[in-house]
């Protein structure tokens, strides 16, 4: 098991996010963090920069916005592959709401998920604010700026894509009244993304030393700027063009590469691979030491008693998918990676209980906890599975999209050759060598139909299948049937938040 991983952690989450969600008065009404000397002795911003590492893994509320079971729901539970999951009375409610589209606006979910998005940028905008204020322009300032810009691109794009237009604040917050500010339109949104991810590419190291590895390199700072550019190039084709220069950069970095075999991501071993560029940082240490958990993979692990109570049960593979991979490739390798079922034998010998002894008849199969990760932590829930937010098959994908929309010969070729990438994987990840043949291109309608298929076959249970759906104009088609309408597209804004800005916030259209 991964020695660095858990020094790496150490120095990330020294500094955990201590702050808990008390009700809509505490949207950014936080006293902000001050530098402290030792953190100036570093030549940077470092004790703000761990908090904000902290305050997205956290195991308390502020990690359920970014992993727990509320952003499961806004990520997971509203697309076609997964759903509520669990036993059917646990969170019933969740399921109407989120799985049938019946969006509620004082539910807690959205109202933690939007404070902490709104925490992690406030905390980012203290540390941006010391470094001006204090003249900062050292080599290790730039990168700890470089890291708090990239997180608030990342906070924000969650929110723009999650709600639409949100409050725009890239300022240090000092007192309540302060936040109390109207909702931005979306392009100025964007226009903020942009300038944090821009400004994190060029401060941001291609890497770290090894002490370090899991922090935020250059990589993944265009890796998150393509994928918003092209989460607007539905709309505006013009982004398709950036998206693909900056997928091109990411792909030809010799860091970065696919994992074989494509089981093997999700072990132990695979964490902070050459195929990761960015993932959530978790931990657990011999006996349960060391600990610094995330809920991630603690959700959605097994539901059931004894050796099997391996989690809460929630976000579970659909019908819908099975069928998917079914008539996709019945060989597919990355089925069997991705659904775990109930009454099978796992990769490690371990038969599941049959359903409906456990609840469910599929689980997700990428957050299964190791057996001998179990033992090494004396915990049997995979607190210290890391999220893996992007991955370079990730990149891979959305260069192909991009190239096959932007088109010219080249641009087709090098399409071609990277969903042939990460079919060729998959299919050396198996048995069966016929499986996953090379796919042609025919035409630009009939290879993005061969992509988004692969995203959903590469991507499955990971968080990118609703907003793939939204941004690909497929939504209504493909949930329909489910409750879908198009108002869905975005979440209404939390009551609790509107309730706090005294009226100055508007709620969004059709709510």
């Amino acid at each position: 098991m991964s020695r660095i991983k858990n020094s790496i952690r150490a120095m990330l989450m020294a500094l955990p996010l201590l702050m808990l969600l008390s009700g809509c008065s505490d949207f950014l009404d936080r006293k902000p963090l001050t530098a402290t000397l030792d953190d100036l002795n570093q030549g940077g911003l470092e004790g703000q920069v761990y908090g904000l590492y902290g305050a997205i893994r956290n195991g308390d509320v502020a990690g359920q916005a970014f992993g727990g079971i509320p952003w499961l729901a806004m990520h997971g539970f509203r697309a076609d592959d997964s759903e509520k999951g669990s036993s059917p009375a646990d969170g019933a409610d969740w399921g109407v709401i989120f799985d049938q589209f019946q969006y509620a606006k004082d539910h807690w979910a959205p109202t933690i998920y939007w404070d902490q998005h709104y925490v992690l940028i406030g905390q980012a905008n203290t540390a941006l604010q010391l470094a001006d204020s204090l003249g900062l322009v050292d080599e290790a300032s730039k990168k700890n700026i470089g890291e708090a810009r990239f997180f608030r691109a990342f906070a924000y794009f969650d929110l723009v894509r999650t709600f639409g237009q949100v409050p725009k604040i890239d300022f240090r917050v000092y007192s309540p009244a302060d936040s109390k500010v109207p909702k931005s339109p979306e392009s100025e949104i964007y226009a903020l993304i942009d300038a944090d991810l821009d400004s994190a590419i060029a401060y941001l190291p291609e890497e770290w030393p090894e002490k370090f590895r899991g922090r935020l390199t250059r990589a993944a700072a265009k890796a998150l700027a393509a994928k918003t550019h092209l989460f607007r190039a539905g709309t505006n084709p013009g982004h398709y063009g950036t998206a693909l220069n900056l997928c091109r950069e990411v792909i030809a970095n010799p860091r970065y590469g696919l994992v074989e075999p494509f089981k093997n991501i999700w072990l132990e071993a695979g964490e902070n691979s050459k195929e990761s560029i960015f993932e959530i940082q978790a931990t657990i240490g011999a006996n349960g030491t060391d600990s610094y958990t995330s809920w991630y993979a603690v959700a959605q692990g097994v539901r059931g008693s004894g050796e099997w109570d391996l989690g809460w049960g929630w976000n579970t593979p659909t019908q819908s998918l099975v069928d998917f991979y079914n008539s996709f490739d019945s060989n597919d390798p990355r089925r069997k990676a991705t659904i775990l079922y109930s009454g099978e034998q796992d990769d490690f010998g371990k038969t599941l209980p049959q359903y409906p002894s456990i609840p469910r008849k599929y689980w997700n199969k990428k957050v299964y906890p190791e057996p001998s990760m179990q033992t090494y932590t004396a915990n049997r829930q995979g607190g210290w599975i890391n999220q893996r937010i992007i991955r370079y098959a990730d990149v891979l994908l959305m260069g192909a999209e991009a190239a096959t929309q932007v088109g010219g010969a080249q641009n087709i070729a090098d399409a071609v050759n990277w969903v042939n990438m990460v079919r060729r994987r998959a299919r050396n990840s198996g048995s069966v060598s016929t499986a996953l043949p090379d796919v042609t291109y025919v035409d630009k309608d009939q290879f993005i139909k061969v992509i988004q298929n692969e995203r959903r076959a590469e991507l499955a249970m990971e968080g990118e299948r609703f907003f793939d759906l939204v941004r690909w104009g497929l939504a209504e088609q493909v949930l329909g049937p489910l409750g879908y309408q198009p108002k869905n597209k975005y979440y209404p804004i939390p009551q609790a938040a509107i309730d706090f800005s005294g009226g100055v916030l508007i709620q969004n259209p059709d709510y």
